[in-house]
């Protein structure tokens, strides 16, 4: 059912001390620290030593009060322990940031249909967080601090709701979608592509949330490796991971005529087309399949931004998609490809002996120590933080203290 907590229920700030503040339009605006951020951050400073025991005594609570929304949960709730606590932490860091908050929150809204969520659920899940907020909190927690959780859960639920109620009226909460093609590329990657049963609008950079016959009520996130095609057909690149349920079910078990289920779009990875600013693009292993797709995406629009990919894998054998990528690079004089191999150093490391980047657009895609690291590394070579885009906001939200 839910990726994310959601206490919840109104964005109308009424005062001083209500996050995020609203428009005349009810949407979120940006201003200094408020003191309900504060208060928030520093009741989950307070529990991130704790945060397993929080959480699951958080789904205790929410299911012993609601049986009923056990069934909306995979079976093996381990798969996603972690995932509460992510959220809050990223609704905490960027609660006076409201264009992230939002788009964030957003996002999640109209992901959460296709768990069976509706608005109703909501109260229960907030009174199951600050129940278990109080438990776990015994230093930070007073009623001025639950006062501010309330307020903070009830806009943050409030943009979640919204945002599914408009999806609604224009979208499926799924889609079906068959399997056309299984490519295995090395013995633990595989390119599969997918005939959905309706139309399936996308943006080139964005990924899909994925369910397979075999693992009922487990969604995994998949990005897209093309842009929108004509004929409608989608591709993404699966690696098997070590205990991965749904990946090595796709690399493995998938065959042609079976039929997954997918979430909505998501992501903000996208290309502006309004600018001409050029894109730096790093994709380690499979995270070159919505680089890949960047670069359809700047040829479909007739841009001449140049364009540079740095391709990361352990080894030259596991760069499966480098012929690809090569073959671009012979069709654009604007675009210039780098594979990288261990043997060269960490990704990140690579790239900044080029440059410089400070007046790239940076996109990162790959596992999340890449990413990080690769945040890190463009920023200390003058890349704006505000030009670097990649879709691990909730992972790389750092625990907010104070």
């Amino acid at each position: 059912m839910m990726d994310a907590p959601t206490p919840t229920t109104d964005a109308k700030a009424a005062d001083e001390h209500e996050l995020p503040m609203t428009d005349g339009k009810g949407t979120p605006t940006s201003r200094g620290p408020s003191a309900d951020a504060l208060l928030v951050r520093r009741t989950l400073a307070e529990i991130a030593p704790v945060a397993d025991r929080m959480t699951s005594y958080f789904y205790a609570l929410l299911f012993v009060r609601n049986p009923g929304l056990r069934d909306m949960f995979p079976v093996a709730m381990d798969t996603q322990r972690d995932r509460l606590l992510k959220a809050l932490l990223t609704a905490a860091e960027h609660l006076d940031d409201a264009p992230a908050l939002t788009a964030y929150l957003e996002n999640l809204g109209r992901g959460h249909r296709k768990y069976g969520t509706h608005s109703a659920h909501y109260p229960a899940v907030g009174e199951a967080l600050i129940g278990a907020l109080t438990r776990y909190a015994t230093t930070t927690w007073n009623d001025e601090t639950q006062a501010a959780w309330v307020r903070t859960y009830t806009t943050i639920s409030q943009i979640m709701i919204d945002a599914a109620a408009e999806d609604e009226r224009s979208a499926p909460a799924w889609w079906h979608a068959e399997v056309v093609s299984h490519d295995l590329r090395t013995p633990d990657v595989a390119v599969v592509t997918l005939r959905p049963d309706q139309p399936y609008p996308f943006l080139a950079g964005q990924y899909t949330t994925l369910e397979t016959p075999w693992w009922p009520r487990i969604w995994r996130h998949y990005s897209f490796a093309s842009a929108p095609r004509p004929d409608g057909l989608l591709s993404l690149h699966v690696k098997a991971v070590p205990a991965g349920w749904v990946s090595n079910a796709l690399v493995h078990r998938a065959r042609p005529g079976d039929v997954l289920r997918l979430g909505p779009p998501g992501g903000s990875m996208t290309v502006d087309h309004s600018t001409d600013t050029g894109l730096l693009c790093l994709g380690g292993g499979t995270g070159i399949a919505p680089i890949k797709a960047l670069v359809e995406d700047v040829a479909e629009h007739g841009d001449r931004r140049p364009v540079d990919v740095f391709y990361g894998a352990r080894s030259g054998h596991d760069l499966y998609d480098i012929d690809t990528m090569l073959r671009l690079q012979k069709t654009f004089p604007w675009l210039s490809v780098h594979p990288v191999t261990e043997a060269q150093g960490h990704l990140p490391d690579a790239v900044c002996r080029y440059g410089p980047w400070g007046e790239r657009d940076a996109y990162l895609s790959g596992p999340l120590g890449m990413v990080r690291r690769g945040v890190d590394a463009l920023r200390g070579a003058g890349v704006p933080s505000e030009r670097i885009r990649h879709d691990f906001l909730a992972e790389l939200a750092p625990a907010a203290s104070g």
